[in-house]
């Protein structure tokens, strides 16, 4: 089950299925995907939070009964399912690489293409698919009792779910060698000092620090962070001629909106902008 509110301009995304680790099944991956997509044309909605209930925030994918038909324990990719099941279906050439993009990929790339910042609340174990979800988000902050693992080699598997792509970016490729290699449990205070989260706080003070962080961005100025995540993203797949491009164009973009015409009053005004995402 995913639950969902919106809170101050806040969107909180919630994984509720506990006994599961919350393991994401097909359709709630879908649901995820798709609020996700609806947040960025959602005026009401000026950041997002994600995060789980219980032990977990998320141990991976569950694809068992899902039109995807895979999953670790199906004879397919995934990561981080629950239980036996039948054998495997006879699969066909292109099979999986469908199943990859259409699934774990679509959700992962929900969080990097979403307008609104996320910020992956990390409560519990995030394995598999789901560190690849947090560590998608903007920012990460992540309870003292969180780890993450990259579960897959324990598996025979490769890493789905943008897992080669993203930890690269953040921790340089020896160490993301390291840990996709091994999938040795990786907890909180060393996800730090890796640079894979950006705060660790104690397990009763997560919900704070998220919100706190979330109202924040959700009091910013909403385009020019949409703008901005756009270029930061873009900067670690092109060459300087292209980054300093795209940085132009945003410029001329975000010089249409409000919110840069408040900011550039207040500066001038002395006072504290306020920003109304528009």
């Amino acid at each position: 089950m995913i639950l969902h509110t919106t809170d101050n301009a806040v969107l909180w995304i919630t994984l509720n299925r506990p006994a599961a680790l919350n393991a994401l099944t097909w359709d709630q991956r879908e649901r995820v995907t798709a609020l996700l997509s609806d947040a960025s044309a959602d005026p009401a909605v000026r950041a997002v939070v994600v995060t789980g209930t219980g032990k977990g925030f998320c141990a991976g994918a569950d694809l068992r009964g899902g039109p995807d038909g895979g999953g670790p324990d199906r004879g397919g990719p995934g990561n981080g399912g629950s239980g036996g099941g039948a054998a495997p279906p006879e699969r066909v050439a292109g099979d999986v690489a469908r199943m990859i993009r259409r699934g774990a990929q679509r959700l992962v790339t929900a969080v990097l293409d979403c307008e609104k910042p996320v910020l992956a609340a990390v409560n519990g174990t995030a394995a598999g698919l789901g560190a690849h979800l947090a560590l998608a988000c903007d920012l990460v902050v992540a309870a003292e009792s969180a780890t993450f693992i990259e579960v897959f080699a324990r598996r025979g598997l490769v890493p789905d779910g943008g897992g080669a792509y993203l930890l690269p970016r953040l921790v340089g490729p020896q160490r993301a060698k390291e840990l996709l290699f091994f999938g040795d449990a990786v907890t909180a205070a060393d996800a730090e000092r890796m640079g894979l989260v950006n705060r660790v706080v104690p397990d009763a003070g997560l919900e704070k620090a998220a919100r706190d962080w979330a109202e924040r961005l959700a009091t910013g100025p909403t385009r020019a962070f949409a703008l901005t995540k756009q270029l930061v993203n873009a900067s670690l797949d092109g060459d300087r001629g292209a980054a300093l491009a795209a940085e132009a164009a945003a410029q001329e973009i975000n010089m249409t909106t409000a919110d840069a015409r408040e900011g550039v009053a207040s500066f001038v005004e002395r006072r504290r902008p306020m920003y109304r995402g528009r």
